[in-house]
């Protein structure tokens, strides 16, 4: 069945690519911007977007999947921590008009 009339993308397209990512890696979150990448494709209208998406959740590799929560993902800590009075590592006496003109 064609899902996309504008770019021809059919069912078995939609689920060949998710599955081939799949394959790739296990624990990628596959998008619809992805899979049209992977078909070499890209979107136009948009008005498929709710069939594509629908055809995507139907494939039977669509899900993540779980494993022991030593396999998850840590979260990303702080990576940067500001202190009082300083914007991007700076110090406040960056600004032109804290500083004064320079003549």
């Amino acid at each position: 069945m064609i899902v996309c009339h504008c770019m021809a993308i059919s069912d078995r397209d939609i689920t060949a690519a998710v599955t081939w990512m799949r394959a790739a890696d296990p624990a990628t979150i596959i998008t619809p911007g992805k899979v049209y990448r992977a078909l070499g494709k890209r979107a136009d209208c948009g008005g498929c977007l709710p069939l594509f998406l629908d055809t995507m959740r139907g494939c039977a590799s669509f899900a993540v999947a779980t494993g022991s929560i030593a396999d998850a993902p840590q979260p990303i800590p702080m990576l940067r921590r500001t202190k009082e009075g300083q914007h991007e590592g700076r110090p406040e006496s960056h600004r032109i008009s804290e500083r004064g003109l320079a003549l």
